[in-house]
């Protein structure tokens, strides 16, 4: 499965997502240009979370879950539905 499909669904920086009926808090973060990649997503008003680093190496690609199966964070992954404001101002 490429897990990295549903990584760049997610934008860089804090966003917002719909998971099973339940909104997260979402932060991505990227380092060594795109090489390394950390998400951290909080349950919004609740205690479930999903953290995890995706690393590009040049023998491949790898996930690593913090603290949880790979399954939950792949599941997180491909159900969530990241929510972007539209037609946003800057006050």
């Amino acid at each position: 499965m490429n897990v990295l499909k549903y990584i760049n669904k997610i934008p860089i920086g804090y966003t917002e997502a719909m998971y099973f009926a339940k909104k997260y808090g979402v932060t991505r973060t990227d380092f060594n240009n795109g090489k390394s990649i950390k998400i951290y997503a909080k349950e919004l008003g609740g205690t479930d979370f999903i953290s995890l680093n995706y690393y590009i190496t040049t023998n491949g690609a790898l996930l690593k879950p913090c603290e949880m199966p790979k399954e939950k964070v792949i599941a997180f992954l491909k159900a969530s539905v990241f929510l972007t404001e539209k037609n946003s101002t800057n006050c």
